[in-house]
């Protein structure tokens, strides 16, 4: 049973078949199709950025593996500079202490200095603790600082996350009624599987992954969240 277990999690396509799926569930929006007249605003959803009480004391933000959340961030942040943006997260620790994610992330802008670029654009969303809360406590604030359209809806916003995360996001939004645009970022698999491939190491981080979202998106079915 042991190696069993050992080959499940090393094997790489054993994890890498269910999260491929999963990643390629929403497919990536052609932003060259989306002028910035098009769209809403911008929400970033946290996981990526570590706050806490190591960021506080040492003065420095440290990025998780997913950290391409925050690099395409800046990178629409520049390229759609009107729009507004929401950064949403608190912390997802059981005992939270020192800054918020969303906090971190404001110490991010500051150091690419993009603070007065993004002077009257920027918004953080400091309360949630999962993507349910994000997305309930950032719903009056895109209502707020959404752009319209002559019928006086809301445009869609653009929605970064990461792919494996964008399946339960994306349900998240359209229960409360809100128009995303999905920008996946943070991929784990490539279009084929790697069948020859062994790695325990990657082969835990898919499977922690794949497992993440499989009882995340049960559990937000079963409550009506979704």
């Amino acid at each position: 049973m042991a190696l069993i277990d050992f080959l499940i999690v090393g094997w790489l396509p054993a994890s890498e078949f269910g999260l491929q799926i999963l990643e390629d569930a929403i497919p990536k929006a052609s932003l060259s199709s989306y002028s910035e007249s098009d769209i809403g605003g911008i929400i970033i959803l946290g996981g990526a950025v570590e706050g806490g009480q190591i960021a506080q004391d040492r003065e420095e933000v440290s990025i998780y593996s997913s950290a391409e959340r925050v690099t395409k961030a800046f990178e629409l942040i520049r390229q759609y500079p009107s729009p507004h943006f929401i950064f949403s997260g608190f912390s997802g620790r059981i005992n939270p202490t020192g800054i918020s994610e969303a906090d971190a992330f404001k110490q991010l802008i500051a150091e690419q200095g993009l603070t007065q670029m993004t002077d009257k654009t920027a918004h953080y969303e400091k309360q949630s603790r999962n993507t349910y809360e994000n997305v309930l406590y950032m719903k009056p604030m895109i209502q707020e600082y959404g752009l319209k359209n002559e019928a006086g809806s809301l445009k869609p916003w653009l929605l970064i996350t990461s792919a494996s995360h964008m399946y339960r996001s994306i349900k998240i939004f359209e229960k409360q009624g809100i128009s995303v645009i999905p920008v996946p970022v943070d991929y784990q698999t490539a279009n084929s599987l790697q069948w020859r491939a062994f790695d325990l190491e990657n082969g835990m981080q898919n499977w922690n992954k794949l497992v993440h979202e499989a009882i995340g998106t049960l559990a937000y079915w079963s409550t009506g969240k979704i």
